[in-house]
């Protein structure tokens, strides 16, 4: 196969994207890519159409899309040195390529006389608002700049692309950097059985220790280090683990201090270049909030609304470690709050949430999910195949063993939608976290021909198995691998015959909506029992246990939500007042803005900016967009009541939210998809209500 990387394969064969083919097939795409925008550039007045303008220009860098596409998606789930070496010599070309299209004064010259004629009048609903949207992002991106300006936004935009990048690669590195191996068991007191035979095995695995002679290893990977910090009473490994933590993008050559004021001086400047205040007030003018003032003002009016009860939480936790240690009850060590937290927790509710882990394999928690969503929405899932590895008839290529492979059809008409793989667990050659990602985008042809199906992924950092148990997942882990899926299904079962506005391919403060609504699921015991069942005895969770959980659930949920708003308050301090913080030290800035967002501690914690990938791994990620997962927050606690009132698995609900809001992608205002579902604009105090906090 000479160009891999860029195969029109559905079924994609992971084992030929080599690190040799990099080079050679992104310079193809590129050329490719090149050749179609010079095609739109030279488009003359009498052959202007929408399927020489618009329709062109969103299939002109299909290839590279393909491939870029899929070598970032392998850099995120498969680092190796080759493989990052090859992808950063190109990725100043990539970058380019993609930040010029925008300040092409031909190109944009050509959308402009198109989106003008009388022709453009008489175009579907669905093109009409492509043709608008384009022309918005063209205006926002400076195609209106003069010639040097655009200059200046191009060098901007690959310089973001390198140091964001650069950030990743200390985030991981410093991550996989630090590792502790305990010879005593007498320190893992305190540690459930299953996550001290997981630490065995992987220091097995790792060439420490013996069947006889048995040592146990940590890593900074959340399914190894959170259990520790929850649970073990040994406080001095606990505040090992902490201080290692906290050293992740912060220390020797992972310092990812600097980067962080160059991507936030960047992003100033940009955003003053396209004659905006600040980097907020660019990214959302077509966001719901509209401006960084507004996004504060949700983020700091929710704050006021919950201030009082986190500080009493807070004051609880200090007095009830207080009670348990003696002394006077004040400020805990950040290595505590976890422990104690969890101590206080059982006691008042009798609920350890640890006993929940065998209700919840990881498989059985997929076959629930696929069946909960297949009634909703009128679809099919089922698994495929899949090899490792090689090619093997009858078999899906997978990019590591522990990945699986789904198709969803249509029930009705049995049309294959999308198909999509799933990898749960972690390793050292993949990032943290947890994410959804699309590989296709198909949908429906504008034309009338045959429909293209939809291939996405969802990714995870979960529990692994141990020994000969199933990969037995915490609640949490079982809302994460639920609020992917509803990413997911946001690309799969869209329905738009324009690609660019299908799926996920929405305001930000929108897209978090179909994720967050599917853990709603997590908590009725109508859709708990299609999946919430004993590994060993296929006994759904004992209604005793049942109503523990849901006792516990707003357990410190003043904590939980602050921890969120902080980190939104933290994101749009640092973007919307740059030029207040720049020169100062980063923690003292984090310190001073987050003063009322934060419980006051023993020991004062360092920003975690420097590993805060959601705003400094891309050119723009999360950046000024982070409390979009409140404000989606407020939308799906408003749409789910919907859900509440008409039956939780009703199903002409769910496909009212499949046909409303999850099909339409950005065809239409996102505004007009909420109501459209809802009958009317949403409302805040369902999120308050189910926080316990109205």
């Amino acid at each position: 196969m000479q160009y891999p990387f860029l195969a029109d394969d559905y079924h994609i064969r992971w084992s030929t994207l080599t690190p040799e083919h990099i080079e050679t097939d992104i310079k193809q795409a590129l050329e490719l890519a090149e050749q179609r925008l010079e095609a739109i550039r030279e488009v003359g007045d009498s052959e202007l159409s929408y399927a020489t303008t618009f329709g062109a220009l969103e299939s002109a860098a299909e290839e590279l899309e393909r491939g870029w596409g899929r070598l970032s998606h392998l850099d995120s789930v498969n680092d190796n040195p080759e493989q990052r070496a090859a992808m950063n010599a190109m990725l100043p070309q990539v970058s380019a390529f993609y930040s010029q299209i925008s300040l092409d004064s031909k190109i944009w010259k050509a959308l402009k006389a198109y989106s003008e004629s009388a022709d453009a009048q008489d175009l579907s609903p669905v093109q009409k608002r492509f043709v608008e949207e384009t022309c918005a992002d063209f205006i926002q991106s400076g195609a209106n700049l003069e010639d040097a300006q655009k200059q200046e936004v191009a060098e901007i935009d690959a310089a973001l692309s390198q140091k964001t990048k650069k950030f990743s690669e200390n985030v991981l590195d410093s991550t996989n950097a630090w590792d502790v191996v305990i010879h005593d068991e007498n320190r893992l007191l305190g540690l459930p059985e299953m996550v001290k035979e997981a630490a065995r095995l992987d220091a097995l695995q790792n060439g420490h220790g013996s069947e006889d002679d048995p040592r146990w290893r940590f890593t900074l990977q959340y399914p190894s280090m959170g259990p520790v910090l929850q649970h073990a009473d040994d406080e001095s490994l606990r505040k090992e683990i902490w201080e290692a933590n906290c050293t992740i993008g912060r220390d020797g050559v992972y310092d990812n201090t600097d980067l962080i004021w160059e991507v936030l001086e960047l992003r100033q400047r940009k955003a003053e270049i396209l004659g905006q205040e600040s980097f907020p007030d660019l990214i959302l003018q077509r966001r719901m909030a509209k401006n960084g003032k507004a996004a504060l003002e949700f983020t700091e009016g929710l704050h006021q609304r919950i201030e009082e009860k986190f500080k009493e939480e807070t004051r609880a936790l200090e007095a009830y470690k207080a009670s348990k240690v003696g002394g006077e009850s004040g400020p805990l060590e950040p290595w505590e709050t976890g422990y104690w937290a969890e101590k206080r927790r059982k006691e008042e509710y009798d609920f350890d949430d640890e006993v929940l882990r065998p209700y919840f394999p990881v498989d059985s928690v997929m076959e629930g999910m696929f069946s909960i969503t297949s009634k909703l929405f009128g679809i099919e899932i089922g698994e495929r195949d899949a090899v490792f590895g090689k090619d093997e008839e009858g078999k899906v290529q997978v990019w590591h063993e522990e990945c699986k492979f789904y198709d969803i059809h249509d029930a009705k008409s049995g049309e294959l939608l999308g198909s999509f793989y799933a990898d749960w667990h972690p390793r050292p050659t993949k990032r943290g976290g947890a994410w959804m990602n699309s590989l296709k985008t198909g949908g429906p042809c504008s034309e009338g021909g045959a429909r293209e199906p939809h291939l996405g992924l969802m990714i995870g950092n979960m529990t692994k198995p141990v020994g000969d148990k199933p990969a037995l997942l915490d609640h949490r882990e079982v809302e994460t691998i639920f609020h992917e899926f509803g990413h997911l299904l946001h690309h799969l079962l869209g329905d738009v015959e324009v690609k660019s506005l299908s799926g996920t391919n929405v305001p930000w403060d929108f897209v978090e909506l179909p994720s967050q609504i599917m853990e709603n699921f997590c908590w009725d015991r109508e859709s708990l029992d299609m999946f919430a069942r004993h590994y060993e005895t296929g006994e759904c969770i004992p209604e005793d246990l049942f109503q523990k959980m849901l006792a516990a659930k707003n357990y410190m949920s003043a904590t939980g939500f602050m921890r969120q708003l902080a980190l939104g308050k933290l994101d749009l301090e640092l973007h919307l007042h740059y030029t207040e913080h720049k020169g100062k030290d980063l923690d003292e800035v984090d310190k001073e803005v987050l003063a009322e967002y934060k419980a006051p501690l023993a020991t004062e914690s360092p920003t975690m900016a420097r590993r805060f990938s959601h705003l400094f791994s891309g050119p723009v990620a999360y950046a000024s967009g982070y409390y979009s997962y409140k404000w989606a927050e407020v939308l799906d606690a408003d749409a789910f009541t919907r859900f509440q009132e008409e039956g939780i698995l009703n199903e002409e609900t769910g496909m009212s939210f499949r046909n409303e809001v999850l099909a339409r992608g950005n065809s239409r205002p996102v505004d007009e998809s909420y109501r459209a579902f809802m009958g009317r604009d949403p409302e805040l105090t369902p999120l308050l209500e189910r926080a316990g906090l109205a």
